[in-house]
Parts: structure tokens; C-alpha cells; sequence
């Protein structure tokens, strides 16, 4: 006579199989990665950047806002392959001129700096990608905030792509249903969404990014509004330019506190705190800073994992604004 298995059985199993098939397959991209893949054939590759990023935002903080958007920037777009950093040519056109980035993205100068460095150090061997990804971690923990084990051995791409960078980086217009679709195309959740918007707590952003919600939004604070019409008129003053939040030199969550007195620059960041689905998560990460320095550093971690070049593919660029 043949023993019957229970029904919960057979679906203990095949759940078991299933996850751990999904645990593979999610893995696969960051599989070859490692926090220690340069530490004998460049063991001084994270010392060399966490001083040259020291130094940077030491002499302007808000370089360490714009260290961490071009990694944000970057990764968006295919994933974090340093596309981003390839620079125009008579035949060939990158994403610097892509809506999200033209005439906003800066810290080229200082991955340039660090390349050379490394180039020196241990040539042929650190790629521009790692450099993006650990410069920005290395931001964050300058202005105090969470630091994360970025897990290394990107390669870079030979490539870009100017509409990808301006269809798949979330715009500072966009409503929450447009967030909530920008980030789960890249395999994020709503917590996620709303822990790397925090990255907002440091940094500035231009007239023109936040002229709109300041002239016609209902969900902002009066007084606010009217003390941003002075450096952002109308028309003119577009590289003007405002905090992000009111500390934007200390990664804090102050942020999600302006967020609860409708003081979000931009009309993206104050839609995170509108009446929707996001508004508890900005309730628990104003009340628990700790809480949301540990989502802030796990998203980064996932966000720095987006399908990076490994093994053999890409190249290690000598320079980080053109291929080899």
C-alpha cells in the first residue's frame, strides 16, 4: 500500500524550492561581487578614495550630495556601470546631456581625481563603477550619516544611453503613483522608494527643479514658499539655487520632519507625504532616525548591486570619461 504525503508537505517543499530558486536567481547579479575583491590586487584602493572624498566635501559639503546622486544617477540607467561618467564625442553621446543630468551633475572632477590615483597606485585594476559606488558611501559617512559594506568587482561599460537616462530617472515633477512605478521598475518597494528619497536630507537642487511647486502647489507650507520666490523667480535665476532640506550639510532625518510641515522642495519629495501609501514611512523615519540610517544603508546596498557588469564583461576604464 502506498503511503500518502500530506498536501502541506508537497507545499512545504515546493515553496522551499521556489525560494530558494528565486534567492539564486536574485543573487546572480551580485554573485561575483566582493567587499574584499581588491584587497590584494589593490589594497589600498578604499583608502585612496575615502581620503580624496574626505577632502573633497571638506572644502564644499555639498559635494557629498552630488557624489551620492551621480551614483543614484548612474545605477538608474542600466545599471551601475559608470555610463554615466563617458563623456560626449563627435560621434558618440552620452547621458550628461540627459534632462535629469544636464548642467545638474557634478563630482566629475573628483572621481577624475581618485581614477588618476588609483591609476597610479595599482593601474588597469579598479574600475570607474567601484569608484561611483564607494565615493558615495564614503559621502554619506562624511556628513555623518550610515556607512554599508559596498560590495566590489563592477566592471564598466563601453557605453550609454541618453534614453534610458531620461526615461528611467524619476523626475522632480513626478506624482507618487510616477515614484512608486520608477523605483519598482528597478526592483524596489515602497520603504525602499521612500529611504532612498532621504538621500534628499543633503544637498541643493536648482530654481528650475522646484520653481513650479513653489508658485503652484497647494501642499506647501506659505511661509516657505515665499522665502524661496526671492532667489527663484518666475522666470530667470535658473541656476539659482536652495537646500534640500533645512541641515542639508548633516545626513540627519530632517528631511522627513520638513516633509510632515509641507516644506519638501521639490514636489516629488513632499508627494512622499501627501495623504498616500508612503505617509507612515515618513511618520517612522522622523521619529526613529536610527531606523532609517539602517533602510537608508540596506536600499543603498541593493541600489549598488543593479546589474553590474562582471567576469569579462565591460572593461576597466584608464579613464573615466571615455573607453579604452
Amino acid at each position: 500500500m502506498r503511503t500518502m504525503i500530506p498536501s502541506s508537505i508537497h507545499f512545504n517543499v515546493a515553496f522551499t524550492l521556489s525560494c530558494l530558486l528565486f534567492s539564486l536567481l536574485s543573487g546572480m547579479s551580485s554573485a561575483q561581487l566582493s567587499a574584499t575583491f581588491y584587497s590584494k590586487s589593490c589594497p589600498n584602493a578604499l583608502s585612496i578614495i575615502k581620503s580624496a572624498v574626505k577632502s573633497a566635501v571638506q572644502s564644499e559639503a555639498r559635494m557629498g550630495a552630488s557624489l551620492l546622486r551621480l551614483h543614484f544617477h548612474d545605477c538608474f540607467v542600466n545599471g551601475c556601470d559608470a555610463s554615466i561618467l563617458l563623456d560626449d564625442t563627435t560621434n558618440f553621446t552620452g547621458e550628461q546631456t540627459a534632462r535629469p543630468n544636464n548642467k545638474s551633475i557634478r563630482g566629475l572632477n573628483v572621481i577624475d581625481n581618485i581614477k588618476a590615483q588609483l591609476e597610479k597606485s595599482c593601474p588597469g585594476i579598479v574600475s570607474c563603477a567601484d569608484v561611483v559606488a564607494v565615493a558615495a558611501r564614503d559621502s554619506v559617512v562624511a556628513l555623518g550619516g550610515p556607512s554599508w559594506n559596498v560590495l566590489l568587482g563592477r566592471r564598466d561599460s563601453t557605453t550609454a544611453s541618453l534614453s534610458a537616462a531620461n526615461n528611467n530617472i524619476p523626475g522632480p515633477n513626478f506624482t507618487l503613483s510616477q515614484l512608486k512605478s520608477s523605483f519598482s521598475n528597478q526592483g524596489f518597494s515602497e520603504r525602499e522608494m521612500v529611504a532612498l528619497s532621504g538621500g534628499h536630507t543633503i544637498g541643493k537642487a536648482r530654481c528650475t527643479t522646484f520653481r513650479s511647486r513653489i508658485y503652484n502647489d497647494n501642499n506647501i507650507n506659505a511661509a516657505f514658499a515665499k522665502s524661496l520666490q526671492a532667489n527663484c523667480p518666475q522666470s530667470g535665476g535658473d541656476n539659482n539655487v536652495a537646500s534640500l532640506d533645512t541641515s542639508p550639510t548633516s545626513f540627519d532625518n530632517v528631511y522627513f520632519k520638513d516633509l510632515q510641515n509641507q516644506k519638501g522642495l521639490l514636489h516629488s519629495d513632499q508627494e512622499l507625504f501627501n495623504g498616500g501609501s508612503t505617509d507612515s514611512v515618513v511618520n517612522s523615519y522622523s521619529s526613529n532616525p536610527s531606523t532609517f540610517s539602517a533602510d537608508f544603508a540596506n536600499a543603498m546596498l541593493k541600489m549598488s548591486n543593479l546589474n553590474p557588469l562582471t567576469g569579462t564583461s565591460g572593461q576597466i576604464r584608464k579613464n573615466c570619461g571615455k573607453t579604452n
